[in-house]
């Protein structure tokens, strides 16, 4: 038993172990300035929670505006540079953050720090598609999940510390989160290069292919799977309110609520991918996810008429179920964008991503609250029905996403991307090996720095 526990804590190989740690860093940095953050902006920037409000939607609006040249400056450039570049401007970024006082500089502080963000998320989903052999992406990139929920934690215990000691502290915690930034760029230059980190010595050129902005499925894909990740919306949002507003269930349950969550995002993701390597494989997982989405909206809305330890199981109950919507989720999204991308254009396609899963989720807080406080069993209802509906769209263009590569990618390009290539020469790390070995955010947070 111990053996078991032991292997299944053991990274997949030697170059996940580094992505992890890295993203263990990232989370860190990233984790330590979010959760204190509404704190920072209403007590140090002196904002109230209606500007910082549109502070963010300006800066997600942004994000949308950038995302498509963000991803032709990645395959122009190459992933890891442009990966390492935007940690080092992000933690230039963070720098500024004790200096700013106003409401314009704080947008256009948070404009900037989005804008960088989508250049990150961008970067780092193409290199880490590029460089993991087919047959261990869906493993490493659960390990880095799990790396990544541990960087979160420490991030908001961090922060909370620098709350604990008051506004002077708070102000200058930034700092923290800034040099946590400039140490993740120095440990992805550290990483092997992609392949299409790889300089030859004749001119760049345009990348072959169509670009990803006419590949209608994909746009339909990442469209569908935005919706489908509205489980977040519900996880950090409508279900605390609900559980506050509609039940008698203590408010301190929500806490734990999210403790339960984060624990089985950091022991569980690979478990829940196992199995998962092609399109069949990910659409059985979105079916999974869709069942434990909707089996979630029903417990939810039972617990309007339940009273005392009854309501609390059923609230843990959902909260569990929910998650395990996620974590099938992120499987699945794992497979389907390595094997619907075209592979000579892995930054447009991250970029296109970017632009498609906004759209499939920036409407769902406003519309999800809505119906859950305004139409109450009915709402609840058709909040399962928009996710079932989009896994039955994402059904069909994924299918669709698959048909359009045989038709537009030469077959030589499609198999030399999904076959078991060896894995790039690693650079050795500069210390003795650790559990976790270096490096790589996710792309679902990577580009979230103020969400």
């Amino acid at each position: 038993m111990l053996t078991a526990l032991k292997n299944y804590a053991r990274p997949p190989s030697t170059l996940a172990g580094r992505l992890s740690l890295q993203s263990l860093i990232f989370a860190s940095g990233d984790g330590a300035f979010i959760a204190g953050s509404a704190v920072f902006f209403t007590l140090v920037v002196g904002l109230s929670l209606g500007q910082v409000g549109i502070g963010l939607t300006v800066a997600a609006v942004s994000s949308f505006f950038v995302a498509v040249p963000m991803g032709k400056l990645v395959d122009h450039f190459g992933p890891k540079r442009m990966w390492s570049l935007s940690a080092v401007i992000q933690g230039a970024l963070f720098l500024a953050w004790p200096f700013i006082d106003s409401f314009p500089e704080y947008v256009a502080l948070a404009v900037a720090m989005e804008v960088a963000g989508t250049l990150s998320g961008t970067a780092h989903g193409a290199y880490v598609i590029d460089v993991l052999p087919p047959s261990e992406r869906v493993e490493s990139r659960a390990y880095m999940y799990s790396a990544l929920n541990v960087g979160f934690s420490v991030g908001a215990f961090l922060s909370g510390g620098a709350i604990a000691f008051g506004t002077d502290v708070l102000r200058w915690a930034p700092v923290l989160s800034a040099v946590l930034f400039l140490a993740n760029a120095g440990a992805i230059l550290r990483l092997p290069d992609a392949t299409h980190d790889v300089r030859s010595s004749e001119p760049r050129v345009k990348p072959e292919g169509t670009p990803a902005i006419r590949n209608r499925s994909w746009i339909a894909v990442t469209f569908f799977t935005g919706v489908m990740w509205t489980n977040q919306v519900l996880l950090h949002t409508v279900i605390p309110v609900w559980l506050v507003t509609e039940t008698d269930a203590p408010k301190v349950l929500v806490a734990v609520l999210f403790g339960t969550n984060t624990v089985m995002c950091i022991v569980l993701p690979r478990l829940a991918s196992r199995g998962i390597h092609d399109v069949g494989t990910a659409l059985r997982a979105v079916r999974l996810s869709t069942f434990f989405f909707v089996l979630t909206c029903l417990i939810t809305l039972a617990t309007h008429e339940t009273v005392g330890w009854l309501t609390i199981a059923m609230f843990f109950l959902g909260h569990v179920v929910l998650t395990w919507a996620e974590l099938f989720l992120s499987a699945s999204g794992w497979t389907l964008e390595a094997e619907l991308m075209d592979p000579r254009r892995r930054g447009d396609y991250q970029g296109v991503a970017e632009l498609g899963s906004t759209l499939g989720r920036f409407w769902a807080p406003a519309v999800y609250g809505f119906l859950a406080m305004q139409w109450g069993a009915f709402g609840w209802l058709t909040i399962a029905l928009i996710v079932a509906l989009a896994a039955t769209g994402l059904h069909a263009s994924a299918h669709a996403g698959r048909r359009w590569l045989e038709e537009h990618v030469p077959a030589d390009v499609l198999a030399d991307a999904r076959a078991d290539a060896p894995a790039p020469a690693e650079v050795a790390p500069a210390g003795p090996p650790t559990m976790l070995e270096p490096e790589a955010p996710l792309p679902e947070s990577t580009g979230d720095l103020l969400r």
